[in-house]
């Protein structure tokens, strides 16, 4: 008999919750509880403690990856599935050093995720065929993707510098000093060869932050 799954899935696009719902609703065993920001994200994996997290990349307050470092901070142990439009090989590598147990394209055969959930829940990885083979021929591609050696904190700035956001604001949405920020965002000019502040938003825009 298969496993009972907690799950929760983080996306405010509601097309995209509806459509697990209908993946997944023929299965008795999997329980679905839903967030639509990184705050209820956070929150509903605190008060649910799900079996597995699926969550969006881009939330529209703070990104994915924040979300995730935020909740494997409480749990170590969380078992989480990045899902993005994002199939840049290089955010899949990060996505798996930052903690991700599992990566789905939103592109993919929806069947993919079912598949993801049952291996994560069952304490496995799951990355989908055709992102795994992408990242396996785009070594160097990948190394040199600025994202590969940038922290989950960086990663978090630049997207919310990218998107328009000031350092203050910045630091009041991260919780940290505006000090930290400024000066997190001159070690990514110097990281990313950024002019200036235009060169940094410019830069988080290719790169498919924002």
């Amino acid at each position: 008999m298969a496993q009972t799954v907690k799950l929760l899935i983080v996306d405010d696009h509601p097309v995209v919750v509806s459509g697990c719902r209908s993946l997944f609703a023929s299965d008795p065993t999997i329980s679905i509880d839903e967030a639509v920001d990184e705050k209820s994200g956070h929150r509903a994996y605190l008060s649910k403690r799900p079996d597995v997290t699926i969550i969006d990349v881009n939330l529209p307050d703070l990104s994915g990856f924040e979300l995730m470092r935020r909740i494997r901070k409480d749990d170590p142990d969380a078992r989480i599935i990045m899902f993005s439009m994002n199939d840049d090989p290089a955010f899949v590598v990060r996505a798996v050093e930052l903690g991700a147990q599992g990566y789905v394209s939103k592109g993919d055969d929806p069947r993919l995720l079912i598949k993801a959930v049952r291996k994560v829940a069952a304490g496995e990885n799951f990355i989908s065929p055709h992102l795994a083979k992408t990242v396996t021929f785009s070594g160097a591609a990948i190394r040199a993707n600025p994202a590969t050696s940038m922290s989950a904190r960086e990663l978090e700035i630049l997207r919310l510098l990218g998107r328009g956001d000031k350092i203050v604001e910045v630091a009041d949405a991260l919780g940290i000093s505006y000090k930290t920020v400024a000066n997190t965002t001159s070690l990514l000019k110097q990281k990313l060869g950024a002019r200036n502040h235009s060169d940094l938003i410019r830069i988080a825009v290719e790169m498919g932050l924002n």
